[in-house]
């Protein structure tokens, strides 16, 4: 296959405040993943914005369904350090973070860094690691370090984890508690395919996994630089009420026991920073917010009488189609 050029390059202008290599990157980005991803693009966009935001993405569906794929051909397309955790009910924090290991020669403690530290970590099945291990990831999602033995030490940047789960089946699984929910920026469900796109996944993959085939399309410089564009990108106080208002409504929904945290708020507004960016302009309009209602609220939502994911989901729709959006 061809290999793209390591970007970041600067092709189309975008308005004042954004340098020309932001939209450039971003779609190469895209168009990467996509070439080996099929079917997926909405929710390939949406882990773009994530990324770009400087956050964290849940993938939830069943096996099979191209979860570990996608997170791999993210992984590749960036270029950097990639770690991977397969997760399993006997897994230790220590194989997350690392540990330290003496060494008898010189009578002192050297510190071995876990997988973790990699600018992308695919984190596969993750409900399958105990309570006690999720714990390793928590300063990880947050501050982008690990403590260990009492010396923290820092993760690389750009730090970004692609997390999956199978909803389905729950034998010897461990739910996620809602602390750690509410640090993904996102949770996406893959869904089915078209016939069409299946069928161009059966061709392709017959001889070998094509996502091997990628190149990285991106350096870890212009990651920053998208990551540190899309923070100016400006969100007016029109639409930051708007984006607060249907973060406090989820609060006041009475089906919902605990609605979005203000740190909810603050991601959906980066993602939609993020999503304007990718679009090319340097301010975020109402439809950026209500895109990515759905995924940057729902999950953050704990529901009264332990109602399932699909209810969250909907009652994030509905109360998006439910609040006027501001005209000016």
């Amino acid at each position: 296959m061809t290999k793209a050029p390591l970007l970041p390059g600067a092709s189309r202008p975008v308005r004042t405040g954004l340098t020309d290599r932001a939209p450039s990157s971003a779609t190469a980005l895209l168009a990467n993943v996509r070439s080996v991803v099929r079917g997926r693009d909405q929710v390939i966009r949406l882990m773009a914005c994530a990324l770009i935001s400087g956050g964290h993405v849940l993938i939830e569906d069943v096996p099979g369904s191209g979860k570990t794929t996608l997170g791999r051909a993210f992984a590749r397309s960036t270029g950097g350090l990639f770690g991977r955790v397969q997760a399993t009910s006997d897994m230790l924090p220590a194989d997350i973070t690392g540990s330290s290991v003496w060494r008898p020669g010189d009578g002192t403690f050297d510190f071995v860094p876990g997988p973790i530290f990699a600018n992308v970590v695919l984190v596969d099945e993750l409900n399958r690691a105990s309570s006690r291990t999720q714990s390793a990831f928590m300063e990880a999602l947050e501050e982008h370090a690990v403590t260990v033995d009492g010396q923290t030490h820092r993760l690389p940047d750009p730090f970004f984890v692609i997390a999956t789960q199978n909803p389905v089946e729950q034998y010897g699984t461990f739910p996620l508690p809602e602390g750690q929910l509410d640090r993904f920026t996102m949770r996406l469900r893959l869904g089915p395919i078209d016939p069409e796109d299946e069928l161009a996944v059966l061709r392709e993959q017959v001889g070998h996994a094509t996502v091997d085939d990628l190149e990285p399309v991106i350096s870890l410089e212009g990651l920053r630089l998208l990551q540190a564009q899309s923070r100016r990108v400006h969100t007016s106080e029109t639409v930051a009420g708007y984006l607060l208002g249907l973060v406090i409504a989820t609060r006041r929904t009475p089906q919902v026991a605990l609605g979005a945290s203000t740190r909810g708020a603050i991601a959906l507004n980066r993602a939609a920073q993020a999503l304007a960016l990718l679009d090319g302009r340097d301010f975020v309009t109402p439809d950026d917010v209500k895109t990515l209602a759905v995924p940057v609220l729902a999950h953050r939502l704990v529901m009264a009488g332990g109602q399932a994911v699909e209810a969250a989901e909907a009652i994030v729709d509905r109360i998006v189609h439910s609040t006027s959006v501001p005209m000016s």
